[in-house]
């Protein structure tokens, strides 16, 4: 009986596993995990192509993220003043190179609308002295809570058919914006990299005894595993959007700050976000670095 029993419980694992691997195999994953497995095997065989892989990676990265932590930041904003004249304001257009302006009314908390560089081009080709008010050329702006799903907002662009919201935080004010290239960007921004695998498929990498490169983008809840650290996930969903708040400003390359006694330095950025970080972790600290060692 108890011979019956064992060959039922090998048999009923071998069953388990042999559905495993199958279910893979078929495309068929029953977990975010588990299709990330499916997608790198695929590569691996030669079924998708690196830069495939990157972008479905980066299409389940944005169902993870929330708009506070891929947003251009408050401090980061070109905004155009609305009782400027078109005139005075051409230039920064120019020099921005930014196809859309958030223009505002005293500073940046009082939004006033969007403006669409093209909405002026008429105005431009007839070369007239006398412009209208910008106020006549003002698109509504669209508003967005810092909590809100990237996945979501983005089905909102598309379906709603606008390029640009304003970021609020809890008490209405104004943190940053976003736009649909922010998110795309994260699709298929990876792909420049593609000559480094290991470090895109590495969120996490240590590189000395107490330093880590971190991609900006791990979630906060993998970061805090990692390292054994508190961060509050509420605050953010991501190590990057943890650093962006305790900065303040966009941090440039080389860009150094110490939170929770460990220190942050910024290896990898551009104008819009945080993409690389370093991690030097106090040195009486030894746990990560055993866990790592285990794993």
């Amino acid at each position: 009986m108890s011979d019956e029993n064992s060959q039922s419980s090998q048999g009923s694992s071998g069953k388990t596993w042999l559905d495993k691997i199958t279910q893979m195999l078929q495309g068929e994953p029953q977990n975010k995990e588990q299709l990330v497995e499916v997608i790198i095997d695929a590569e691996e065989r030669d079924l998708i192509d690196p830069e495939t892989k990157d972008m479905m990676k980066g299409v389940l990265g944005v169902s993870e993220l929330k708009v506070r932590d891929i947003m251009i930041p408050r401090s980061q904003m070109i905004t155009l003043d609305v009782e400027q004249t078109i005139a005075e304001l051409l230039p920064v257009m120019v020099e921005s190179s930014h196809s859309r302006f958030p223009v505002v009314c005293e500073d940046k908390d009082h939004v006033e609308g969007i403006l669409l560089a093209k909405d002026l081009l008429p105005l431009i080709l007839k070369n007239q002295e006398e412009h209208p008010p910008l106020r006549d050329y003002l698109r509504p702006a669209v508003v967005v809570p810092e909590s809100k799903r990237v996945d979501t907002l983005l089905n909102e662009f598309r379906q709603q058919r606008y390029h640009m919201a304003i970021v609020i935080d809890e008490y209405g004010g104004v943190s940053g914006l976003v736009t649909i290239e922010d998110i795309l960007e994260i699709i298929v921004g990876e792909i420049e990299d593609e000559h480094d695998e290991e470090e895109e498929t590495q969120d996490i990498r240590q590189v000395a005894k107490h330093v880590y490169l971190v991609q900006a983008l791990t979630p906060l809840e993998d970061f805090n595993q990692h390292f054994s650290t508190y961060f509050d996930t509420d605050e953010a969903g991501t190590i990057g959007g943890i650093i962006l708040h305790a900065f303040g400003h966009m941090p440039s390359r080389g860009e150094t700050i110490e939170i929770d006694g460990i220190q942050f330095k910024i290896t990898n950025a551009d104008s819009r976000r945080i993409l690389q970080v370093q991690v030097t972790l106090p040195k009486s600290d030894d746990t990560s670095e055993d866990e790592s060692t285990d794993n």
